[in-house]
């Protein structure tokens, strides 16, 4: 083992530039987005792009913290940790203050934590840690205990109830992908997110006639392979099984709200003054925007608050309006490089804990990045997931850092291992 001169020596630069200017990017478009003239200040702590800037040197100051401890001790702290935020998941579903109608929050004086996005950090940690001891005699045991970590706190985010943060658990696929799942695993989970779709556009029964009939059809063709037509037999009936369910998981299992937004994303439903107003209006200041954008601090959709929330959930939308396509766009790419270069930090990892670790971030951060802007343009379903780095949010700033600098502090240990 080498001892390192300074905690930044094997520090990728790239990584870390991009991600201050990320950073930069998200206080910048906070400020934009709740900018008063006439209250405009420094010094007021209540003032979201305050609170941002707050939270963004406390990020720094905990990234000097990680870097600055022993590599070979990551590991080791993601049992206690992991369990941490499984106590706080159930702490604050009891003793949690509702923002939004969701009792997500522990409050504290004039901030709040949200314990929810510690534990996809704590999460992917776990999941490092178990998959990174496979084998290929154990590796099936090994997939299904990581995918008890991920579903626990999962599950307990559901009734808080946090739609969105819950579904970021499914990126965890990715990962138990590209560590040796079979990529069938990986179709038939999209196969059973198409299957849902389809159900909530066509009636069920309808969809269930067509695919008994399809499956009638293969067991026909294939009537002297006993297998292939036991198989057909099975499938078609775990999938009509499955239609039959949507209808009541869509009305039992999700709120009104959730239940509303899918129907105007699926285009069952229209409702630009109620519940789709915010991308409605979300899709207005982007597209006011055009090629060049109105300017730093000139956007009238979001001078105006035009859109709610428009801080957090939408705060693409700011980006849209006032710097337009062009901005827009270097952004995206911008956030795009950033998770192709932890994938490459991933790929040269000595470490099995450190590789899997990165892909987990990495999958976590693209999911975030994929549906908050599908939200904000109205191709997805607004389930509440935050744009990392850029959304107001200390919890999410914090917790997002914190996988960035363990990422930098991982890959700079490989170069201390002989």
């Amino acid at each position: 083992m080498r001892k390192r001169e300074s905690i930044f020596e094997g520090i990728d630069l790239s990584v870390l530039s991009l991600y201050y200017i990320l950073v930069f990017i998200g206080f910048i478009s906070v400020l934009a987005a709740v900018y008063n003239p006439e209250t405009f200040s420094l010094t007021n702590l209540s003032l979201n792009y305050n609170k941002q800037l707050i939270f963004i040197v406390a990020s720094t100051i905990i990234g000097l913290l990680i870097l600055s401890i022993e590599g070979r001790l990551i590991e080791p702290l993601s049992f206690p940790f992991y369990l941490l935020t499984l106590f706080l998941l159930v702490a604050v579903l009891f003793f949690g203050v509702k923002i939004s109608g969701a009792r997500s929050w522990f409050q504290i004086g004039a901030f709040s934590l949200q314990p929810g996005e510690f534990a996809k950090l704590s999460t992917a940690m776990m999941v490092a840690t178990v998959l990174g001891s496979a084998t290929k005699k154990n590796f099936n045991k090994k997939i299904l205990l990581a995918t008890l970590i991920v579903s626990i706190p999962a599950l307990l985010i559901l009734p808080q109830p946090d739609l969105g943060s819950t579904v970021v658990f499914s990126s965890f696929l990715l990962v138990f992908y590209r560590e040796g799942l079979s990529i069938y695993f990986v179709l038939i989970a999209l196969a059973l997110a198409v299957f849902f779709i389809l159900a909530l556009v066509i009636d069920p029964l309808i969809l269930s006639l067509v695919l008994g009939g399809f499956g009638l059809f293969i067991a026909i063709l294939w009537r002297k392979s006993r297998s292939v037509w036991l198989t057909t037999l099975g499938v078609t009936a775990f999938l009509v099984l499955f239609i039959q369910s949507v209808d009541y998981a869509f009305y039992n299992l999700l709120e009104d709200r959730h239940r509303n937004r899918i129907n105007i994303m699926l285009g069952k439903a229209h409702d630009p003054k109620g519940i789709g107003y915010n991308t409605h209006q979300s899709m207005i200041a982007i597209g006011s925007g055009g090629l060049w954008g109105k300017g730093f601090l000139q956007g009238t959709q979001t001078k105006y608050d035009f859109v709610p929330e428009q801080q957090t959930d939408f705060i693409f939308c700011t980006i849209g309006e006032e710097w337009g396509f062009v901005g827009s766009f270097i952004f995206v790419t911008i956030f795009l490089i950033f998770i192709y270069r932890i994938l490459v930090l991933a790929e040269r990892q000595k470490l099995a804990f450190a590789r899997i670790f990165a892909y987990s971030v990495a999958s976590i951060l693209f999911f975030h990045f994929a549906v908050n802007i599908a939200m904000t343009i109205g191709l997805f379903p607004v389930i509440g997931i935050p744009l990392p780095f850029i959304s107001s949010g200390g919890s999410s700033m914090l917790a997002f850092s914190m996988m960035i600098f363990i990422v930098l502090r991982l890959d700079s240990y490989r170069t201390e291992i002989l």
